[in-house]
């Protein structure tokens, strides 16, 4: 599923507020010490080999949401992956089509039928919850149920649409139906269908599940379990050591919500072991630095102006600016979006193509963002009534061509602001620049309530994924398409490409629903997204994927001659 760096992965990580900073800090400092002070103390039984240690990872932004139906949000999608199961898991490849790059997981073995319109999923019989309870093939049926009711109005709906139902041939076999056969029907199933226990949820009805306290202690069968969420602090799971996959290698994972220049620190100190999307200034540091290492892995995701077509606040009141696609046309020519860029990164950046990355197994490098071409947009802004007045600022009726563009705490995102608020200056564009934190962001970005806002989607490596952000499917109150963006020649692209057995055409309906998009300039595409990630170096990392770093954390080791205090505290936390 897509975030909106979520399930397509939402992307910058969220940043939080400064004001935390000092919680944070007393926090880890206070984990260190408390775990030099116990490390004698507690239980030795997770101090052999491979086995034991704790990973410590500050993160830009807390999770919103972590019960599978309603993740939407990378920090929620990271504690999802490691508290629940999916049928079968992806590998490395990314590859969609079929089913021979994916391996076992809830599902020790599946079947095809003849007609290849169903699916027969055996179900572990040593597969158990967290509280000790079996899963059952009833907990898939309850867990597809759940994702496409109406009433918990999930995001990942609209990427469920061609699974007809599930039915239970026995307790331990799962049977699901689908509606046509393509190319990606498995991977339908087995990537975005989350399995999670009807004895736990199941009497909740749909409508609450959403408020439910249930949903913020999730009970899952993962190879971690969930243990404690302090909201705007931190997030903790440990090793599920009963689990029917094996017990997670590291005895737990903390996730501890703090800023940029805060986690660089903490990386380069020793105090921290991984950091996702380390601070580009500081990545040459990571070469010789005693702690942290860099990785790079590709990233699927992209960064993009999204421009507003409706007034503030508004669900149908045209905005005075943006729902003018002429207007969108020519602020899209106005920005020379290559030396931008180049300010930015450097050498490093890499420019977007449009709503895609190149990265992905279905982008088209022959599509390009409208060219810049200042002479051309001021034509443009002339031609729909935005007239230049004695200072060069343009007006309609009495009204100035002034919007707000909306950042987040990123460091990449606040840079690009003052960029675009340069650059459009020229054409006679006011802009106020609104820095706002993640929790802000998320909320103007529901209520509809900004101008231009600088956002990133990273989709899912289908481009079914894509019905999530720009097709009418996606609109909702809890979908991504917050742009309410909706154009029903995307819709039947994006459903062709989905439903074709054959990969060209697939990729071909794509192209032209991503033409059509460029076309109607919802947003300005202005970067791909990449990271540098640290890592500790004593961590030994394995199995990184573009679409989730995190996806075999419970493989990830620390040699038993490179723990410190931190790691020898066993699975018995600390008295406070």
């Amino acid at each position: 599923m897509a975030t909106l760096m979520t399930r397509s992965r939402c992307l910058s990580l969220p940043s939080r507020p400064i004001r935390h900073m000092r919680i944070r800090r007393m926090f880890l400092a206070s984990f260190i010490a408390l775990s030099a002070c116990s490390a004698n103390d507690q239980s030795r039984e997770s101090s052999g080999g491979d086995i034991g240690g704790t990973l410590i990872v500050p993160t830009l932004g807390d999770a919103r949401d972590m019960f599978p139906p309603f993740v939407a949000d990378l920090g929620g999608r990271t504690i999802q992956d490691l508290v629940f199961d999916r049928l079968a898991e992806i590998d490395t490849t990314l590859v969609t089509s079929g089913d021979k790059t994916f391996t076992p997981q809830l599902a020790q073995k599946w079947t095809w039928a003849a007609d290849s319109l169903s699916i027969a999923f055996s179900i572990d019989p040593r597969a158990r919850w967290h509280d000790g309870k079996p899963v059952t093939a009833n907990d898939v049926r309850y867990s597809f149920r759940t994702f496409v009711d109406p009433k918990v109005g999930s995001p990942a709906a609209p990427l469920l649409t061609n699974i007809d139902s599930v039915s239970v041939r026995d307790a331990q076999t799962a049977v699901v139906w689908f509606k046509r056969r393509t190319a990606e029907q498995f991977y339908d199933v087995a990537y975005q269908l989350v399995v999670f226990p009807e004895h736990v949820y199941g009497s909740i009805p749909a409508e609450q599940l959403h408020t439910s306290p249930a949903a913020r202690a999730p009970i899952g069968s993962g190879r971690f379990r969930f243990v404690k969420w302090d909201a705007g602090t931190r997030i903790e799971v440990v090793a599920d050591t009963a689990n029917y996959r094996g017990r997670a290698k590291l005895d737990r994972v903390i996730f501890v919500v703090t800023d940029p220049a805060t986690a660089a620190t903490q990386m380069l100190s020793g105090q921290a072991d991984f950091m996702e999307s380390f601070p580009i200034d500081q990545v040459p540091a990571l070469d010789s630095n005693a702690y942290a290492r860099g990785v790079t892995i590709p990233q699927l995701g992209y960064l993009f102006l999204a421009m507003n077509p409706r007034a503030r606040k508004s669900k149908t009141a045209p905005h005075p600016v943006f729902s003018d696609l002429r207007v969108r046309r020519a602020l899209s020519m106005a920005i020379d979006r290559q030396a931008m860029l180049q300010n930015v990164f450097g050498n490093q950046g890499r420019l977007s193509h449009g709503p895609f990355a190149m990265t992905a197994r279905y982008a088209d490098g022959t599509l390009n963002a409208p060219p810049f071409d200042t002479a051309a947009a001021k034509a443009m802004l002339d031609s729909s009534g935005w007239r230049a007045g004695a200072k060069g600022m343009r007006a309609k009726n009495g009204r100035p061509l002034r919007f707000g563009v909306m950042s987040s705490p990123s460091q990449f995102r606040r840079r690009y602001a003052v960029l675009l608020q340069e650059q459009f200056k020229k054409i006679g564009a006011q802009v106020d620049i609104e820095p706002v934190d993640w929790p802000a962001s998320f909320a103007a970005q529901d209520a509809g309530d900004f101008d231009g806002l600088l956002s990133a989607f990273s989709p899912d490596p289908s481009a079914g994924g894509l019905k999530q952000s720009w097709s009418t499917s996606g609109i909702g109150a809890n979908g991504q398409n917050f742009l309410g963006y909706s154009n029903p020649k995307v819709d039947a692209l994006l459903d062709s490409s989905a439903y074709t057995t054959d990969a060209a055409k697939s990729k071909a309906y794509v192209s032209r629903a991503f033409r059509q998009i460029i076309d109607d300039a919802p947003g300005i595409w202005l970067y791909d997204l990449f990271f540098t990630d640290a890592v500790s170096r004593r961590i030994n990392v394995t199995g990184m994927r573009s679409d989730e770093w995190w996806a075999h954390l419970a493989d990830w080791s620390i040699p038993a001659d490179k723990r410190i205090d931190r790691d020898r505290i066993g699975l018995t936390p600390p008295k406070r």
